[in-house]
């Protein structure tokens, strides 16, 4: 019964958790704050190591003979993705200032659009997609953080992608892999892991997640989690339909605003103090939008994927 009632919901096996983790976090904080596994599971507390189970499962699963297709797909994804937030809020910031359009500053608007929730994404190319785009997750973790704000911002002599971060990230994947291509029975073993726990990665981003934040960001900051999602988004699937020639819904599940893009305008005024006047006003626009693209783009992704095919819901004729 309880599956059933997930199932008739887009991506109901993560939004569901991540809505009930949020609420208990906005409105009863202490209550999964007791620690030891309650806290680890339930809360943002274990979100890295859960996911870092979910990425070393999900490279058993992939053949070494797909790697180009995941730098492919994935980069596609992390370029485009970064030029439209980039071109949005430097066309903002050039014309309206600083302050932004219809409150809207230009510093949310690249924190917002050029940061991506790889949760979301990881959780979606479960329900709809294939091992090539589940493990694109790694690459796409490049643009979470203040870095491509940064570069955005014209501060690019200022920020240093740290290679040890990524290579972090890779580092199960990769072993995954290794592990998968050298036994088969490895790969077979652990694959139920990969949606097993979408659910724990629910808990964990809902327990990042205040809704009170769409109600602090106001209007102009649930404006900015649609242009995100629906100006950032058709972007990137005319790039993900034309260049990697793929039906879309994978630009929808990576039209989403991090987690951790909230803490981007602070990061941002660290090194250049000169935006933090606007931290305040952006960060709160940002929560804003991290929630509503958490809400709006699991139902667009599941609307897409089912009209125009993905590998678990292929359309008459449609070979993936």
């Amino acid at each position: 019964m309880i599956m059933d009632f997930l199932k008739k919901i887009p991506a109901g096996i993560m939004i569901v958790p991540m809505f009930i983790s949020s609420f208990l976090n906005t409105f009863f904080p202490d209550v999964m704050q007791i620690g030891s596994f309650t806290t680890a599971i339930f809360t943002s507390s274990g979100l890295v190591a859960i996911i870092g189970v979910q990425l070393f499962c999900l490279g058993t699963q992939l053949q070494l003979k797909e790697m180009v297709s995941v730098v492919r797909r994935g980069g596609v994804l992390l370029i485009s993705k970064f030029i439209i937030g980039a071109i949005i809020g430097i066309v903002v910031g050039k014309f309206f200032g600083a302050t932004g359009l219809l409150g809207i500053t230009s510093l949310a608007v690249i924190s917002s659009v050029t940061n991506s929730n790889g949760s979301i994404y990881l959780a979606l190319m479960e329900s709809y997609g294939d091992e090539v785009d589940q493990s694109t997750f790694s690459l796409l973790t490049l643009n979470d953080g203040p870095f491509f704000t940064l570069i955005a911002l014209g501060a690019s002599g200022m920020a240093v992608i740290p290679f040890k971060a990524l290579l972090a990230v890779v580092i199960p994947l990769f072993i995954g892999l290794v592990l998968g291509n050298l036994d088969k029975k490895v790969a077979d073993f652990l694959k139920p892991g990969c949606g097993m726990l979408i659910p724990f990665v629910g808990f964990t981003v809902g327990g990042g997640i205040n809704l009170i934040n769409i109600v602090k960001g106001g209007i102009s900051g649930i404006l900015l989690g649609l242009i995100a999602l629906f100006v950032g988004g058709a972007f990137i699937l005319l790039c993900d339909k034309f260049i990697n020639r793929r039906p879309g819904y994978a630009a929808w599940a990576v039209s989403t605003t991090a987690g951790n893009a909230i803490a981007v305008p602070a990061a941002v005024a660290l090194i250049d103090p000169s935006w933090s006047q606007y931290v305040g006003v952006a960060t709160s626009q940002v929560a804003a939008a991290t929630v509503v693209t958490a809400i709006l783009a699991p139902i667009v992704t599941d609307y897409w994927a089912k009209k125009y095919g993905c590998p678990k819901y292929p359309l008459k004729n449609q070979n993936f």
